[in-house]
This record gives structure tokens, sequence and C-alpha cells, in this order.
């Protein structure tokens, strides 16, 4: 997607941070209603922590200084958001949480994956 204005660019990051932040909500939400078993525990603290990090790393890279500092950030954004989507696919894979239940946040991790990604390739 190309930005006209400085103000297309500014609602698209902040569309973008807005989702990013409901997408860490609704991780932690998961995390919350998990079994205590090790291994749910476990891939539900990856979860968070992954899925907090690409909340994070976005703001970051709504502030970067140089163009070469925006790629970084955006990549560890990229790289942090395919983790939690990998973490997202495994407690499905292990049947700690029936697929059905996690289809609508697993298709959102995916689709911010893409435009990301997109952004990132831009961006190079």
């Amino acid at each position: 997607m190309m930005y006209h204005t400085p103000e297309e660019k500014a609602e698209f990051a902040e569309s973008m941070e807005r989702r990013l932040k409901q997408f860490l909500l609704r991780c932690i939400q998961v995390f919350r209603k998990l079994p205590d078993s090790y291994e749910a525990q476990h891939f539900g603290k990856q979860l968070v922590r992954s899925s907090s990090s690409v909340a994070s790393n976005y703001r970051a890279v709504r502030r970067s200084r140089s163009q070469n500092e925006f790629f970084a950030k955006l990549s560890i954004t990229v790289e942090e958001l395919d983790e939690s989507v990998f973490w997202l696919e495994m407690l499905v894979f292990t049947d700690i949480i029936a697929a059905d239940r996690l289809s609508d946040l697993l298709d959102e991790g995916q689709q911010l994956l893409k435009i990301l990604s997109k952004s990132r390739s831009n961006t190079k």
C-alpha cells in the first residue's frame, strides 16, 4: 500500500499499533485460560513474551531515528510475531486448545504478519 500523505501514513501506523496491542491482549486472555500442565504453561508464557515483544517493538519502529533503525526494529517485530503465531499453533498441535477456539486469533496473527512483512520488504 502506498501512502500519499503523512496523515495516511500516521493513520496506518496508529491502526497497526492498535491491532498489535489487541493481539497481545487476546494472547494474554488465552494464557489465562490455559490448564496448569507444564507444557501448557510453558507454551503460554512463551506466547505472552513474544506477543508483548511484538507490541513493544512496533512502538519502537514508530519512533525510529533512521531508515536502518526502522528496518531493524521492524525485522524484530516480524520475527516476534511469527514466533507468537508458532506458539498459538503449538497450543493447537499438542491438543491443549481446540483449533476452532484459536482460529480467529491465528488468522489475525497471519494477517498482521503479512502486512508487516510487506512493509519490511518495501523498506529495503
